[in-house]
């Protein structure tokens, strides 16, 4: 009876996280397009999160939407929808979102759940949507580092979470990075 409440308690805790947002970027091996930066949402199937889960069931043109699965008839807990963050036009890119990355997301969020930052109990009471950066470059390179490409997207993916759940980074730490931290794209537009 007490092992029933406490898996109540911890379903209860999970349908409690309702909008949580994480990104990452982890850089791609020296002559590589193989930068990832997901960007990661997590919240109750029962909230805003579960709303903007369900509504990508249908499909977009050039921005396609799916489970993120780690191999055949192996859709991760707790469900994850992967989209990308940049119009596909090629059977290449789709190829490479819809395998590699697709598996190496998979594979992190599972690892997650493994080492505790996703808890086990209550994850269908969770929902995520996570949203790809994959250059098209990627796609036009015949010897993109595929090794590279997993490596990237499995540990952003890990990150992103791992910030999410925690509230990373924290208001305060932005605050105080403000003049220390500015975007790549700024380096000779703005001094701080």
């Amino acid at each position: 009876m007490r092992r029933a409440h406490k898996n109540n308690d911890r379903e209860k805790n999970m349908s409690e996280i309702w909008f949580r947002t994480g990104e990452a970027t982890v850089l791609a091996a020296e002559g590589q397009y193989t930068d990832a930066m997901p960007e990661v949402l997590i919240g109750s199937v029962r909230g805003p999160v579960g709303q903007a889960f369900a509504s990508m069931m249908g499909q977009v043109q050039g921005h396609t939407r799916m489970f993120v699965v780690r191999d055949l008839n192996q859709l991760v807990r707790p469900a994850t929808m992967m989209t990308t963050k940049v119009t596909i036009h090629t059977a290449e890119y789709a190829e490479l979102l819809g395998g590699v990355v697709q598996a190496a997301t998979g594979d992190a969020i599972i690892d997650c759940v493994i080492e505790g930052v996703l808890p086990k109990d209550g994850l269908d009471e969770l929902c995520m949507i996570i949203m790809i950066w994959l250059d098209e470059r990627c796609a036009a390179d015949p010897n993109v580092d595929r090794k590279d490409l997993y490596r990237t997207n499995y540990e952003a993916t890990k990150l992103a979470i791992a910030r999410a759940l925690k509230g990373e980074p924290t208001i305060d730490e932005l605050i105080a990075n403000r003049k220390t931290v500015k975007h790549y794209a700024l380096e000779d537009v703005i001094e701080y």
